[in-house]
């Protein structure tokens, strides 16, 4: 009972957060320039807006819920795998090169997931909710841990000058550890009833966590454009005549 209670805190307050945050961006005309910022927070409210309104009209032992939550879940890992896109795009915005290889890779690690997702739905076909969706969720969500684990390490490789996306970055870490140790959890005890309690306080918390710190990075520290270093210019020695 304690536990339910801290989780819905935790759900509650990160309403608050994530609606407030979608303000100031618009308020403060950043909307445009964070590019997927937004949209990820707006998703996440959407989304914890309608489990909430959900878990208070039937209850969270109701199966409504439990199809609702897993329904808004799917949108939602696929946002999460897009704000992990955008920002690699936002690390590379001057080196294009790279940027053509990571988006290919970006691009063939997403099929892959949906294909090796796919074979678990196709020896347990009709049912989407138990199998497809909870699977893919789990392999998508482990998957932007891993790939944001690797951009946090780009980062400090190329020296990025850009503290606000490390920030950023290192939010987002901390959410995708919590669904991705959960889901595994959950997968592993065939859906046991203390793993589900376990997602419904542990998610909440990681997301509240990044809510924090993603609100010290837009309010507080303002995003830089990292221009490419210029390599050093050896000056030229003037070579004397023989004549």
């Amino acid at each position: 009972m304690e536990s339910n209670l801290v989780g819905h805190v935790f759900q509650y307050a990160g309403i608050i957060i994530e609606a407030t945050l979608v303000l100031y961006l618009v308020w403060s005309r950043q909307w445009k320039a964070q590019g997927g910022v937004g949209l990820y927070l707006a998703s996440l409210l959407a989304a914890q807006m309608t489990r909430a309104y959900v878990l208070h009209q039937f209850g969270q032992v109701d199966y409504s819920y439990y199809y609702v939550y897993w329904s808004t879940d799917l949108p939602l890992v696929i946002s999460a795998f897009l704000i992990v896109c955008y920002f690699f795009r936002r690390a590379c915005r001057n080196e294009e090169k790279m940027w053509r290889f990571v988006r290919l890779l970006l691009f063939f690690i997403f099929v892959l997931v949906v294909g090796i997702s796919g074979l678990t739905f196709s020896h347990n076909y009709g049912k989407l909710i138990t199998y497809f969706i909870v699977e893919f969720n789990q392999n998508l969500y482990f998957t932007c841990l891993v790939l944001n684990t690797l951009l946090y390490l780009l980062l400090l490789q190329i020296e990025s000058l850009d503290e606000q996306l490390g920030l950023l970055v290192c939010g987002v870490g901390i959410q995708f550890a919590g669904p991705t140790a959960t889901l595994a959890l959950l997968h592993l005890t065939s859906g046991e009833p203390f793993a589900q309690l376990l997602i419904t306080f542990v998610m909440p918390l990681c997301t509240f966590g990044m809510l924090l710190i993603w609100a010290y990075a837009l309010v507080r520290v303002k995003a830089i454009k990292v221009a490419r270093r210029e390599q050093p210019v050896l000056a030229e020695v003037p070579v004397e005549s023989n004549f």
